[in-house]
C-alpha cells in the first residue's frame, strides 16, 4: 500500500513541517483562549472583569500576531524547497502543505454499517483501518510522483467513502480539522467536501514544491518546472470552480484566484528562461523576441501583484511573497528594455533584403511608436539605433534600481542571497552597456523609450488534475455494488424466501448483473406464492452472497437446486416497489460512472453464454414448445435482456 514519507526523517523540509505543526498547535491553543475570553467579555457586566479580559485579549492577539509572523517566515523558507544546483536560478514561490489532525472513523463507520447496511460492523474493521492508514500516509506525501499519486489515491477513495457513508440528509458526525496553509488558523467542518478540497489544495501545493526544486539551468528541469506549475494552477483552479464556502481563507475564491495567477506567472518566467536557454543566435529578431518575452513576464507578475494587493488578500499573503512578485515585475521590465537596447546596439543594420522582415517585427515591438525618424531610416542608421538603445538602457537602469530598492524593504528577502545576486548582476550588466555606448560628446537629451509590447511564443496552460490516472478499488467493495448499496438508497430489511420449482420453472424473469433483479413475477406461479415481488434484488442463493454475481452465475445456482427447493435472500429498495421499466434502467445504471468496466445490464453475456437457448426454455419438460412457457405472462414483460425461469 502507499506510504507517506517518514515525517520524522530530519531533513530540512521535515524540520520545517515539524515547526509548522508546532506553530499550528500553538495557534490553535491561542485561538481557543481568545474564543473563551471573547465569550467572557461579552457575557460579563463587571467592569473589573471586563478590563482584565480586555488585557488578556490584547495579549492573546499579539501572541497570535507573532506566531503568524513566525509561520510567514517558515512559508518563505523558499531555499529549502529550491534545488542545489550551482547555477543561479531566480527563486520560485512554493506553498506549504495544509496540516491536518488525525482522524478516527472506526466507531462512526462501524455504526453506519450496522444501521444502514444491516451488516456486522466488526466484519469491516480491516477496511476501515486500511482507510485510516491511507489518510495517515497522505498527511506527509513525498515530494515526487509517488507523493502526488498518494494524494490522488486518497482523493479518489473519498468518492467511494462519500457514496457509501454520507447520505444527502445527514452527516457522519465526524469533524475534519485542517489548518490554513499560510496563517495556520485551524478550521473544521463535518462536510466531506472540506476534506476533499483540502486534499486538492495539497495536491496543488505539492506540485508547487516539485516545480520549485527543479534545476532550471537545464532544459529537462525547465520543462518539468513548467509542467509542475501548470498542474498546480490546474489544481487551484479546479478547487475554485468546484468547491465553495470553504471555512479557511486559503481556499477562498480570492486566494485561489491569486494562487492560480501566481502559478501562471511562474510558468511564464520559466518560458522566458527556456527562450534564453534555447537562443543560440544573437541576431536582431531573437533579441526582440527575448525583450517581448520579458515584457510578458512583467505583465503577468504585475497582475499577480495587483491581485495580492486587494483588500481580502493583502493582510493574508506573506509580505515576502508580495515583495518578491513586485520585485520580479520590475526586474523583468528592466530586462525587456535591456534586450531592446542590445538588439539595437549590438546587431548590425539590416541589408536591403533583411529590412522588410525586421521592419515588420519592429512595427509590433513597441506599445507606442518611438519619436524620431521613420522605421526604415531608424533601423538603417547606426546613430539613430544608438540613441533609441540608450533611451531603453536608461529605462532599464531605473527599473533595476527600483527592483533592488523594493527587495531591500523586506527583511526575509534580504536574507535571500540568490535573488540579490541576480538583481545586482542584471543591474551591472545594463550599467556597463550604458557606459559602453555613451559618448562624451552626446549633447542630445536622452528621450523616453516607449514600453515593449508583451508577447510570448508559449502561453501557459492551466492543467486540471487527471484523477483517472490513479486507479483505486473501493475499499468497501464487500458492501455490494454501489448502484444499489449506497448511502442515498434505503431498502427494507433483507428477506429470506424458500422457493420450490414448479413444472414451469420458478415463474419469474430475471435481468441484469450484480445484483440480479427480479424483473417480472408470473401471477399464481411459484415465485409469486413464495412472496417474491417484481423489483426485488437477489442478494444470496442458499446462503451464498450474490450481490456481485453475474446473471449466469445466479442462474447456475438456481438451476442446481433439487426437489428440496432453494433459499433466496432478497431486498427491496424503498420507493422502488414495482418500478416502471424506464425507472428500472435508471436504478441499474446510476453510479456506473466509477464502477470501471462493470456493465450493469450485461445482456451480451447472457446472449453469448452457451446455455442461452436452453435457459429460455429451462423447465422440467424441456421438450415443450417455447410458446407455452410464456403462457401466463403478457409477452411484452420479457424484454430483450431478460430471461424467464
Amino acid at each position: 500500500s502507499q506510504q507517506g514519507c517518514d515525517p520524522f526523517a530530519q531533513t530540512q523540509r521535515s524540520k520545517l513541517q515539524h515547526r509548522r505543526a508546532r506553530i499550528n498547535q500553538q495557534i490553535n491553543k491561542e485561538m481557543r483562549m481568545r474564543a473563551g475570553a471573547e465569550n467572557l467579555f461579552r457575557a460579563t457586566s463587571n467592569h473589573k472583569v471586563k478590563e482584565t479580559v480586555a488585557l488578556e485579549l490584547s495579549y492573546v492577539n499579539s501572541n497570535l500576531q507573532l506566531l503568524k509572523e513566525e509561520l510567514e517566515e517558515l512559508n518563505s523558507s523558499m531555499d529549502v524547497y529550491q534545488n542545489d544546483s550551482e547555477s543561479i536560478s531566480v527563486p520560485m514561490i512554493p506553498l506549504g502543505l495544509k496540516e491536518t489532525k488525525e482522524l478516527d472513523v472506526l466507531v462512526p463507520l462501524k455504526d453506519f454499517i450496522s444501521e444502514h447496511y444491516g451488516e456486522e460492523g466488526v466484519q469491516f474493521e480491516k477496511e476501515i483501518k486500511e482507510f485510516m492508514e491511507l489518510r495517515q500516509a497522505m498527511r506527509t506525501p513525498s515530494r515526487n510522483e509517488a507523493g502526488l499519486e498518494l494524494l490522488m489515491e486518497y482523493y479518489n477513495q473519498l468518492y467511494f467513502l462519500d457514496s457509501r457513508f454520507f447520505p444527502p440528509t445527514k452527516t457522519l458526525g465526524v469533524f475534519f480539522h485542517w489548518y490554513d496553509s499560510l496563517t495556520g488558523v485551524p478550521s473544521h467542518q463535518r462536510a466531506l467536501a472540506f476534506e476533499k478540497g483540502s486534499v486538492l489544495f495539497n495536491l496543488g501545493a505539492l506540485h508547487t514544491q516539485i516545480g520549485a526544486r527543479q534545476d532550471r539551468a537545464s532544459l529537462p528541469g525547465l520543462n518539468q518546472a513548467i509542467d509542475a506549475f501548470q498542474k498546480a494552477a490546474g489544481a487551484f483552479n479546479y478547487l475554485k470552480e468546484n468547491f465553495s464556502n470553504a471555512p479557511s481563507l486559503d481556499m477562498s475564491a480570492a486566494s485561489l484566484t491569486m494562487l492560480v495567477r501566481l502559478m501562471v506567472a511562474q510558468v511564464q518566467e520559466c518560458v522566458f528562461e527556456k527562450t534564453t536557454l534555447l537562443r543560440a543566435q544573437n541576431d536582431f529578431l531573437s533579441r526582440l523576441q527575448l525583450a517581448q518575452e520579458a515584457a510578458r513576464v512583467e505583465d503577468v507578475y504585475s497582475l499577480v501583484h495587483q491581485t495580492m494587493s486587494q483588500p481580502h488578500v493583502k493582510d493574508y499573503v506573506p509580505f515576502s511573497w508580495t515583495t518578491m512578485v513586485h520585485v520580479k515585475s520590475e526586474h523583468f521590465k528592466a530586462l525587456s528594455h535591456y534586450f531592446a537596447a542590445i538588439a539595437l546596439c549590438d546587431c548590425p543594420a539590416p541589408s536591403d533584403a533583411e529590412l522588410p522582415e525586421q521592419e515588420k517585427a519592429f512595427l509590433q515591438f513597441h506599445v507606442t511608436m518611438p519619436e524620431g525618424p521613420s522605421l526604415s531610416v531608424l533601423l538603417q542608421d547606426p546613430e539613430e539605433r544608438r540613441k533609441l538603445g540608450k533611451a531603453h538602457l536608461k529605462k532599464a537602469i531605473m527599473k533595476h534600481e527600483e527592483a533592488m530598492r523594493i527587495h531591500g524593504l523586506c527583511k526575509i528577502l534580504r536574507k535571500m542571497d540568490i535573488l540579490q545576486e541576480v538583481l545586482s548582476f542584471a543591474h551591472k550588466r545594463s550599467l556597463s552597456k550604458y557606459s559602453e555606448i555613451d559618448h562624451e560628446e552626446d549633447f542630445f537629451e536622452t528621450g523616453e523609450a516607449p514600453d515593449i509590447h508583451p508577447k510570448t511564443h508559449q502561453k501557459p496552460e492551466i492543467k486540471s488534475p487527471n484523477f483517472s490516472q490513479v486507479k483505486v478499488t473501493d475499499l468497501f467493495h464487500r458492501l455490494g455494488p454501489l448502484s444499489v448499496f449506497s448511502a442515498k438508497n434505503k431498502w427494507y430489511p433483507a428477506r429470506k424466501v424458500h422457493l420450490m420449482r414448479g413444472e414451469n420453472g420458478f415463474g419469474f424473469t430475471l435481468r441484469g448483473d450484480s445484483p440480479v433483479l427480479i424483473a417480472g413475477v408470473i401471477p399464481g406461479g411459484c415465485a409469486a406464492e413464495a412472496g417474491l415481488k417484481e423489483g426485488d434484488y437477489i442478494i444470496s442463493v442458499n446462503g451464498k452472497d450474490c450481490k456481485w454475481s453475474k446473471h449466469a452465475e445466479v442462474v447456475q445456482l438456481l438451476k442446481s437446486t433439487g426437489k428440496e427447493g432453494v433459499d433466496i435472500g432478497v431486498i427491496t429498495l424503498q420507493g422502488s416497489e414495482c418500478p416502471k421499466a424506464a425507472d428500472r434502467k435508471a436504478v441499474m445504471s446510476s453510479g456506473s460512472g466509477m464502477l470501471k468496466g462493470d456493465k450493469e445490464n450485461s445482456r451480451k453475456s447472457l446472449m453469448n453464454s452457451k446455455s442461452a437457448s436452453t435457459l429460455l426454455v429451462w423447465s422440467k419438460k424441456s421438450k415443450r414448445s417455447k410458446k407455452s412457457i410464456y403462457g401466463g405472462v403478457p409477452f411484452t414483460a420479457v424484454g430483450d435482456n431478460e430471461a424467464m425461469y
